[in-house]
């Protein structure tokens, strides 16, 4: 099977590009892959970070691939599906994870579809967290380009199914992320962070965005007590400064410290390895990836019941699951789980190691494909 990969690479950052990489190196061990990397993914003035590339000291997975679609250049879009029509492969395969793409990934795929290559996405998001009028036709024009698509939570199937109910689905969770490297030892994690050895430690990780909830967990912390210590780790899209606010107010602010910046895979292990728990207390969410770099390092999860959050963590038994996305009710969780045998959950996500694998993954998706030829 001939298969174009179309979607952000190296030396573009983030989880998607994580994803990607992951998922290309285990295809390419059995098919002829090729990758189709954007040459724009935003623009400028509509990207909230400081950089959308990783920095040259990272050291990311990287993939060779080639850069031609611009996300706001419509002649970009035809020259790049000339430019996969030229490889006649058999399965163009996306990832989308916002509507603004929806143009880009939807115009390549209805043309190298006309030429007789069947076309699949992977869908992160089909309604994005932050929403606006247009989602819902923008989504809706880009599954009519698709022979089939694949959600990685039932919340996102359900979109799917509610925009288009005859499209060939699959649902497949996210794969947990194996390329971080070893857990160090918690002592010595602890110590290179500046964190007190004999305080419960929360982590919370990744781009810091309204949606995540991170005022929900500094509102919760400021009624646990002294013996909790709370890691934010992660750049913030957008001002930091109504956090450091909420900080300031804290009963006791250096009991929180803060990494607001872009975190490099290499630094990743330090962070998870510091954590008792890693907490998402999502105001809205589909999946998220920071769960499976969390199992990576067996480290347990709290939640809020956003989207697909609470599925992904009740039924394995991962971690806990707020009641309610607000402060008292996550407090309520981050107590109740202290009170509990955490080897439990590090049982429990080590029997779903197998079953979250990119192999496993990779042949779900490939099956699916043959099912819908």
């Amino acid at each position: 099977m001939k298969i174009a990969y179309i979607s952000v690479f190296y030396p573009f950052r983030g989880g998607i590009a994580q994803f990607n990489a992951n998922l290309f190196k285990e295809l390419e061990k059995t098919y002829q892959v090729k990758a189709y990397n954007f040459s724009r993914q935003y623009p400028s003035l509509l990207f909230p970070g400081k950089t959308q590339r990783v920095p040259k000291e990272d050291d990311a997975v990287r993939i060779d691939s080639e850069p031609m679609l611009d996300s706001i250049n419509p002649f970009s879009y035809v020259k790049t599906a000339s430019r996969i029509n030229k490889e006649q492969p058999d399965v163009l395969l996306m990832r989308y994870w916002m509507p603004f793409f929806a143009p880009s990934l939807g115009t390549v795929a209805r043309k190298v579809k006309r030429k007789g290559t069947k076309t699949f996405a992977i869908i992160d998001n089909l309604i994005p967290h932050e929403r606006n009028i247009a989602d819902q036709t923008l989504s809706r024009w880009f599954l009519k380009q698709l022979d089939g698509c694949i959600a990685m939570s039932q919340s996102v199937k359900d979109d799917i199914r509610a925009l288009n109910p005859h499209i060939p689905c699959m649902l497949k969770p996210h794969p947990l992320y194996n390329h971080f490297g070893e857990r160090q030892d918690v002592l010595k994690a602890k110590a290179e962070l500046g964190l007190d050895p004999k305080k419960r430690t929360l982590l919370f990780f990744g781009f810091i965005r309204d949606y995540k909830g991170l005022d929900i967990l500094l509102e919760s912390f400021a009624e646990l007590g002294d013996n909790y210590q709370l890691v934010i780790a992660g750049e913030s899209y957008g001002s930091f400064d109504k956090y450091d606010k909420m900080i300031e107010k804290l009963p006791n602010p250096g009991a929180v410290k803060v990494f607001n910046r872009y975190i490099s895979d290499a630094e990743v292990p330090v962070f998870f390895s510091a954590a008792d728990v890693c907490v998402l207390p999502y105001k809205t969410a589909t999946q998220s990836g920071i769960t499976a770099m969390s199992y990576h390092f067996d480290v347990p999860v709290i939640v809020t019941p956003a989207g697909g959050l609470a599925q992904a963590v009740e039924g394995p038994g991962t971690g806990l699951v707020a009641g309610s996305t607000d402060a008292c009710s996550l407090k309520q969780s981050i107590r109740k789980f202290f009170t509990m045998d955490r080897d439990v959950f590090v049982k429990n996500i080590e029997k779903i190691k197998e079953e979250l694998s990119w192999e496993g993954f990779a042949q779900d998706l490939i099956a699916f494909v043959n099912n819908n030829f």
